[in-house]
């Protein structure tokens, strides 16, 4: 008898854990069902995938977007449709926001916000604090949390635990891996003077390498000591890429392809406040270190730190002017044209994207290409040149910093778990995301 789907993705090219080869794929019950040759199934929908790359859904496991408190920037619904139109299937979203998500209520509140309400899967970064330390266990089982984010500078909120035994008090009680924003608080508060007003090329000078490598340091020490696993955000500099390429039992590093892509000054020249984010785009020495540590695997994932602000906010002069940028709709047309460029194969972009964070946090029924696995796919045109502009940004804040960046390699297409979300820069289905689950949680 043959073989009836929900949806059969036909005669598309599977980038898997196995290489790449012309397969159709069949759907059911929001499932991968079978993968092969499928020409004499039938489903209630097939889409002709011809000529077009089937990907793993794209996780992004580094985003803000600002709901409760600062919706005005972006909410959790703008935010996911940006994500959809982007080819992003899962996002895991950040603490900082107001209230700070430090507690079970405050995020069980964010799922609840977020139930089909969001367009893509969804889990919450839980604010580690000095108050919360003798919680974390607890904190980091819950339903929806993908872990604890431990802000150890300063950035957009109040989250901050900069001091060691703050750190190791966390770290101490921690089962998950442990995200961090490592960055040394001590040493930005001394450097304020720094920054020149007016000029946000001071930025990278006053949030130097320096600031980083000495947070990082002490951050990998501790976990060192207490035995913990850890993840760095959002890494800039060669000096610790140095320093982790030594530690790699403990720590998982996070690049992102603004840091990847811009350099100054020539970038910050054109840009202004726009190019401002903590830690800083820095110059093309750290640039490179950072794709040779993307070569060399140092680096585990990419994650796009999706920080929007109103152009308001980011018209203003320098250094009274937020850190942040948008970034989840563009990674991956971004990430896709340095695959085109031959700066990284398809492949390790999907190990970056997919397999990666299933690997690093543990995410149950995500990250391949497999029956039983769900039916997430970002379905890419490799070939497809295209004009990144800012009236194609779904994000409330309606900019971004490749605007007028030609690109080849584009996201046609977003599968969730079976529904077919965005097609074509078309949004198809009305929002459904699901809270995502973790192996680590499974008898909590």
């Amino acid at each position: 008898m043959p073989q009836t789907f929900d949806l059969i993705l036909k005669g598309g090219i599977v980038v898997n854990h196995d290489g790449r080869a012309e397969r159709d794929v069949g759907v059911r019950g929001g499932k991968i069902a079978a993968i092969g040759d499928l020409s004499q199934a039938s489903a209630a929908r097939e889409v002709d995938c011809r000529g077009l790359h089937i990907l793993p859904g794209v996780i992004d496991t580094q985003v803000h977007f600002r709901e409760p408190g600062l919706d005005h920037k972006e909410d959790l619904e703008s935010g996911s449709r940006a994500a959809v139109m982007g080819g992003v299937t899962t996002v895991f979203e950040m603490p900082n926001t107001d209230p700070q998500t430090t507690t079970p209520e405050t995020l069980a509140d964010k799922v609840r916000r977020g139930h089909h309400r969001m367009h893509c899967d969804f889990a919450f970064w839980v604010g580690g604090t000095h108050e919360n330390a003798a919680a974390v266990p607890e904190l980091e089982r819950l339903p929806g949390a993908a872990g604890i984010k431990v802000f150890m500078g300063s950035s957009t909120g109040s989250l901050l635990v900069e001091d060691d035994e703050g750190i190791a008090n966390i770290l101490r009680r921690t089962r998950r891996r442990a995200a961090f924003h490592s960055e040394d608080e001590a040493m930005l508060r001394a450097r304020k003077d720094l920054r020149v007003e007016g000029d946000p090329s001071s930025h990278p000078v006053w949030r130097s390498a320096e600031v980083a490598l000495a947070c990082t340091q002490r951050l990998v020490r501790i976990a060192r000591d207490t035995g913990a696993r850890i993840h760095v955000l959002h890494i800039t500099t060669a000096e610790e890429m140095a320093l982790l390429r030594e530690h790699k039992d403990l720590v998982s590093v996070e690049v992102t392809p603004h840091h990847l892509t811009l350099a100054g000054p020539e970038d910050y020249e054109r840009l202004g406040t726009y190019i401002q984010m903590n830690p800083p785009v820095r110059d093309e020495l750290h640039r490179a270190a950072l794709w040779q540590g993307l070569d060399e695997g140092i680096a585990d994932i990419l994650g796009s730190d999706h920080a929007p602000h109103t152009r308001e906010e980011k018209d203003k002069t320098y250094p009274n002017t937020p850190s942040g940028m948008t970034g989840v709709q563009t990674l991956v047309p971004i990430m896709l044209d340095h695959v085109n460029a031959s700066r990284l194969t398809l492949e390790r972009f999907v190990d970056m994207t997919s397999a990666g964070p299933k690997r690093l946090f543990g995410i149950a029924g995500k990250g391949r290409i497999a029956v039983g696995y769900d039916a997430d796919f970002t379905v890419a045109d490799l070939k497809r040149i295209e004009t990144i502009r800012n009236d194609w940004i779904a994000s409330k804040s309606q900019w971004t910093p490749y605007d007028g960046r030609q690109v080849t390699g584009w996201p046609v297409g977003t599968v969730v778990r079976g529904n077919v979300v965005m097609w074509d820069g078309a949004l198809e289905t009305p929002a459904q995301g699901e809270v995502v689950r973790f192996e680590e949680t499974f008898n909590s």
